[in-house]
Parts: C-alpha cells; structure tokens; sequence
C-alpha cells in the first residue's frame, strides 16, 4: 500500500479504508472469545446462553452505534477517553480510558495465553511471551503491517469455523438419556452475557484508530457495523453447532471447545487443524489489541491522564512506539502470573465500563451531530451497567479498585499541579 503523507489535522498517517477497518475489528471480535466464552457462558445459563448471545449483541449494537457517531465528530486516536473529555468531563474521560487500558490489557494476556494453550499446550506460558514480543515488534513497524497480516489470519480463522460449524452440525448430537441440563436464570443470563460481550468488543479497536482512518465520518460508522454483523453471524452458528454436538452440559465443562466439537463429530483428524486455528485467532486478537490499547495509552499521555512521554510519535514509522513499548511490557507482565478466563472476565467488566461511558457521552450528541435515536445509546448506557455489574463478585471488586486507585492518583497529581 502506498504510504500517504500526515494529514495536516492529525498526528498520525489516514491509511486505513472501509475493509481495512472492518478486518481489523474482526481481527478484535473473532478469536479469544470464540475460542473460550462459550464453555464458561454454558456453565452460567445453560441453554439460556443463546439469550445472553442475543443480550450482549443487542448491547454491542448499541454501543457501536454510539461509537460510530462519536467518532464521526471527533475522529482522533482514543475512544470513548476522547469522547468523554470532550462530552462529559476530563475526569469521566480518564475513566473511560482506564477503563479500556485495564481491560483491553487483559485482553492482550488472555489472547497470548489461548496462542499457547492451543499451539503448544505442554508450555503454554513461554509460547505466550514469544507471542507478545513477537506481536510488539509487529504493531511497532507500523499500522499498514499490521493490518496485511491481520487480513489473512481473519480469512484462516474464518475457514476453520466453517469447519467446524460444518462438523459440528454433522455430529450425531449427544446421547438423551445420559445427558445432564443446566437451568437457566435470570443472573445466570446476564453473567453468560457479560462473558459473551467479550466475544463483540472488538469493534472498538476501530474507532481507537480516528486518526489513521481515511474519511473517518463515513469509514468508521460503516466499519464497525459490517464488522459487528459479521461476528454476530459467526458466534451464532459457532454456537448452535456446539450445542447440537456436546449438548450444554459437555460443553460447560469443555476446555477446548472446538476441538471436542469436531472430536466428537468423528473427525478426529481435525484436531490439529483447529487447534492451528485457535492459535491463529488468538494471534490475530493479539496484534489487533496491542496497536488499540497504545493509541489510548498514545491519547492519554498526550493529555497528561498517563505520563506525556507516551505521547511520543515515531520520527519514521509514525506510531506511537513508547506507548506500544508500554503495553508489551505490561502485557508480559500479565501472562506470567494470571489465567485466562480471569482475565477474560477482568477484560469483560473494565470493556463495559468503557462503554458506558460511550454511550454517556452520546446521550449528550446535539441533534445535528446524531445519527441514531437518542433512546439506544439510553439502553446502551443501562445494558453495560447491567451486564458489567452481573460478572462475579471478586471480578468486579477488583475491577472497581483498580480504576479507584488510578482516579484516585490522578487526582493527587492534579492537586500537586
């Protein structure tokens, strides 16, 4: 791709188009999800998980179109920390992006940590570091590599779920008599939801690239709608062939989902074809999340939220590398001592926290600016609340104690100023 000069009203290179966009937030949405919520969101609610996949999509769409007419107003690098700076308060801003470093953090583990349980499951940790200094070095050459590889490790995920979607639908289903049933309820629900959200977030990478898309008024509402369709799609039959292959009891206890779809379906051969596959999603979240959580680490130094030597730029490649530096480091960091669905859950609650947020700051859109009924971004705001708040308990108390410890210090150095 040829590279384009720096747009005079942005700090970093517009080389992004429409289907540019959408790969990059289907390299966000399909992969760790897919890979680990539907096992967990089974052992929540059952059957009742479909309602909880139904729950956050709708929740997801409405978040996205929040996000999507912000963005067309102010199309710069950081999300809803942006947004909620320039429509709420500084202070809901920083939030907001805590919020989104913390969870799209954990984000970045889990990703590392599903790469190594599926690619080498006898090490899975050491496999996970190689990944993360493998996907820093990437994200630092710059933007326009990062979006080439991503396009093809979405094509290769998407093959492998079309296999495995195929196989599953294939499967004799499980034995009647013998299978055991989870009975849904409405706590149940709303946890499966939380948890299943995480599988949509993804399109909020996105909109954290406002400053690198070309046209961003038109490119980034598009995107992220076509993306966000194509994951619901994607997550439903994925879904629905597992169910019909384990039945919901197997699957809640299942550890690698798709394998034991496509093992049970007879195609035990398969195995190492999905098992490649779950690497491969998990390495295409990876690099999509580390190049997000740097440009809202980049935003915020750059308003003194973080430290203003993140806002640096490369002289050359026109990233913000110390940011991306940062975020490896703390990712790594990440992968030696936690868990993945831990991390997942952490990741589920911060992310709706965030967009929250978003959708606060869309209610207050003047009427010019909206694109959307202003009653979907009320149901958006009421929806992550609901969903945030329905993950367990120790999740959301250490959730709510770090972003209180990160506000809390960010008021002490503002009184110092």
């Amino acid at each position: 791709m040829k590279r384009s000069a720096p747009d005079p009203g942005t700090r970093l290179d517009r080389r992004i188009g429409t289907a540019d966009a959408v790969v990059m937030g289907l390299g966000s949405m399909l992969g760790t999800g897919v890979l680990v919520v539907f096992a967990p969101a089974a052992a929540r609610a059952g059957i009742g998980l479909f309602v909880g996949l139904l729950l956050a999509a709708f929740v997801a769409y409405a978040n996205a179109t929040s996000a999507a007419q912000l963005a067309a107003v102010h199309p710069m690098s950081g999300g809803a920390y942006v947004y909620g700076r320039a429509r709420l308060s500084p202070a809901w801003g920083a939030l907001a992006g805590y919020a989104f470093v913390l969870g799209k953090t954990a984000s970045c583990a889990a990703a590392a940590l599903a790469v190594g349980a599926y690619a080498w499951p006898e090490h899975p940790r050491l496999l996970a570091v190689i990944a993360v200094v493998a996907t820093t070095a990437l994200n630092y050459l710059g933007v326009t590599k990062t979006v080439g590889v991503t396009r093809i490790l979405v094509a290769a995920l998407l093959i492998v779920l079309a296999v495995v979607v195929v196989t599953g639908f294939s499967a004799p289903g499980p034995d009647p008599t013998g299978a055991r049933d989870i009975a849904p309820t409405l706590p149940g629900i709303l946890g499966a939801g939380a948890l299943l959200f995480f599988a949509f977030a993804g399109y909020a990478r996105i909109a954290t690239l406002g400053e690198e898309v070309r046209d961003p008024a038109r490119t980034i509402p598009r995107a992220v709608l076509i993306a966000l369709g194509i994951t619901l799609v994607v997550y439903g039959l994925v879904g629905l062939a597992a169910v019909h292959a384990l039945g919901v009891w197997r699957l809640a206890h299942a550890r690698a989902p798709l394998v034991d779809v496509v093992s049970v379906a007879g195609h035990a051969w398969l195995t190492p074809v999905v098992r490649a596959g779950g690497a491969v999603a998990a390495s295409a979240v990876l690099i999509s999340l580390v190049a997000g959580v740097s440009r809202t680490v980049f935003a915020m130094g750059a308003e003194r939220d973080l430290p203003a030597w993140l806002a640096a730029v490369h002289p050359v490649r026109r990233v913000p590398h110390r940011a991306e530096l940062l975020v490896g480091a703390v990712t790594l960091g990440i992968v030696l001592l936690g868990g993945l669905v831990g991390a997942v859950a952490f990741s589920a609650f911060t992310v709706l926290l965030y967009y929250a947020v978003t959708n606060a700051s869309a209610l207050r859109l003047a009427p010019e600016e909206r694109r959307y009924p202003r009653w979907l971004a009320g149901l958006g705001l009421l929806g992550c609340l609901a969903l945030s708040f329905a993950s367990p308990p120790q999740i959301v108390l250490a959730g709510s104690a770090a972003l209180a410890v990160l506000l809390l210090v960010r008021i002490i150095v503002l009184r110092q100023r």
